[in-house]
């Protein structure tokens, strides 16, 4: 019977997992605050309108804090998936550079869902303005509010929902690169 190869052992790193569930909590608000911050310079109408704030004086910071709190809160759903599959994958073998490599390109992939909704809602408002204003409330009637508001509608679904798909996709590419990784004597995982 031929001997096989001692299996190698990957050290465990726990640690890392939490570092990389807390900074992706702690970038998800990041993102959160920035995306809102430019759909608050957009259309502020959209957040009087959505949110109710009538009331409110400043709606571009109250519309930065609003995303902020939500960009925390999807955060902490995102982040849980990321790291529990990052925790899986690796076996909680991987250092905290390696987890940050991919989350990177998890918010970038967000990032560019957020800007794809915005076109894409636009897109829609742009295609049919009556089924726009038909299933969407509080649509402004005139033309360029419109628009305005439609992106950042779509934006936020985009970076909502492109923000699941993105995670989904950080994971496939996670076990890509922990796969050729960890077989690499050379690279560090």
């Amino acid at each position: 019977m031929p001997e096989s190869e001692p299996a190698t052992s990957l050290p465990q790193r726990a640690i890392s997992l939490f570092g990389i569930a807390a900074t992706a909590v702690l970038a998800s608000g990041f993102l959160g605050g920035v995306t809102s911050a430019i759909n608050g310079a957009v259309s502020p109408q959209y957040f009087v309108t959505i949110m109710h704030w009538h009331e409110i004086s400043d709606v571009w910071r109250a519309a930065i804090a609003q995303g902020t709190f939500e960009g925390l809160c999807f955060g902490v759903f995102f982040s849980t998936l990321f790291t529990a599959g990052i925790g899986i994958i690796t076996h909680t073998s991987c250092t905290y550079a390696f987890g940050m490599r991919h989350l990177r390109g998890v918010l970038a992939a967000a990032f560019v869902c957020w800007c794809l909704g915005g076109v894409l809602g636009t897109g829609l408002a742009m295609l049919s303005p009556e089924f726009y204003h038909a299933t969407f409330r509080g649509v402004p009637d005139d033309l360029a509010a419109m628009l305005r508001f439609a992106w950042v509608g779509g934006s936020i679904w985009g970076i909502e929902f492109g923000g699941l798909l993105s995670v989904v996709l950080g994971l496939v590419v996670v076990r890509s690169s922990w796969r050729r990784c960890s077989q690499s004597t050379s690279e560090k995982c």
